[in-house]
């Protein structure tokens, strides 16, 4: 495919946000990143232009059969005021996963995290440079082929938009509390729960609702199948310290393969932490909340970092965690991983890349 990636200038930049006023996904840049694929031709025309909507056929397929798939990832400022990317090769390797799954046309890997660095070097004066703030990344890719008919689309749109974000919570780096959803379904094995495709979040809107409307933040989701298991946060994987071991849910296919989530698992194993990838019932949760045995509970995922859990509530019931207070662990995490995103520690791993001006 033709690499060279054509730039048109956006001629009326938008004013860009104080630090202070950023929210989560509110607030775009003022170009995006888009590439045409087409079975006779692959993919091609390359190319960053300003930001604008998309012009597609009211029968494009991604509308009717929701052929999509999308990423997430961040850029941060350093204080040498360099720009620096976390793991991108994970994202790009998740996003041809997901596309296999859903029978859309893989995007070559190296052009994704070019694509990416191109678009965020033009964009470098809309990363944010207070603590805590973070220039936001989507890849998405969507069928456009216009046609009536179940079977994957010929025709593909890849793109990418940013956002200079704030906190994902409104309190900040706070715990939170979690409903235990036992009612509705997210994933089932053999499904799309491993892929980051619209339809997942699609499904769990309506316990996300319920969720708010009883105080808390999140839904954890149970196994589709027994009701049992704990599988994951609405918008990020779960982890918890029973007794001195980390235990988080395997991947079997019904949860996201989080970038997040690997990177705490290596930092524990680096720390001598236990660490056990196994399936872990919501009954032996809450019994080990109830006994004390379970000093700690926090989210995984790129929009929060780690996001502790303050308080279960499940079937009427509730259970508070370390007494509704941030564990040393999570604690830990959270600093360790923000510091190596924005080169304030040694990288140990090779995990940080930076964006080149």
């Amino acid at each position: 495919m033709n690499t060279t990636i054509s730039l048109t200038r956006n001629d009326h930049p938008k004013p860009k946000p104080h630090d202070e006023e950023l929210e989560f996904g509110r607030v775009f840049t003022d170009h995006m990143f888009l590439m045409d694929g087409a079975p006779d031709r692959g993919w091609h025309n390359p190319r960053i232009v300003p930001y604008g909507p998309l012009t597609l056929d009211p029968s494009a397929a991604v509308f009717h059969y929701s052929q999509e798939i999308f990423e997430g990832l961040k850029a941060y400022r350093s204080p040498r005021g360099t720009i620096l990317l976390f793991r991108p090769d994970m994202n790009a390797a998740r996003f041809n996963r997901s596309a296999a799954r859903l029978c859309m046309q893989p995007v070559d890997e190296a052009m994704f995290l070019t694509a990416i660095k191109m678009l965020v070097a033009v964009e470098r004066d809309w990363v944010p440079r207070a603590p805590g703030t973070s220039l936001y990344i989507r890849p998405a890719m969507i069928a456009t082929e216009a046609f009536l008919g179940v079977r994957p689309a010929q025709t593909y749109c890849f793109f990418i938009i940013l956002s200079p974000v704030g906190a994902y919570y409104a309190e900040g780096f706070s715990p939170v509390k979690i409903l235990v959803e036992d009612r509705y379904v997210r994933a089932v094995k053999g499904g799309m729960g491993a892929a980051k495709t619209g339809g997942n979040y699609a499904a769990s809107l309506a316990a996300g609702e319920e969720a708010h409307r009883r105080g808390c933040a999140q839904v954890l989701w149970l196994d589709g199948v027994e009701r049992q298991y704990v599988e994951e946060v609405g918008s990020m994987n779960i982890a918890f310290v029973l007794d001195s071991e980390l235990v988080t849910p395997p991947l079997t296919g019904t949860i996201l393969e989080g970038v997040t989530r690997d990177t705490v698992l290596q930092l524990a194993k680096d720390w001598g932490i236990g660490v056990a990838e196994r399936p872990i019932a919501i009954s032996a949760v809450l019994t080990a909340a109830r006994a004390g045995r379970l000093r700690e509970a926090f989210g995984m995922g790129t929009a929060a970092v780690i996001s502790p859990v303050s308080e279960f509530s499940y079937q009427g019931q509730s259970v508070t965690i370390n007494n509704g207070q941030v564990g040393p662990l999570a604690q830990r995490l959270f600093e360790e991983i923000s510091a190596i995103q924005r080169g304030l520690k040694p990288d140990p791993h090779g995990w940080v890349v930076e964006v080149e001006e």
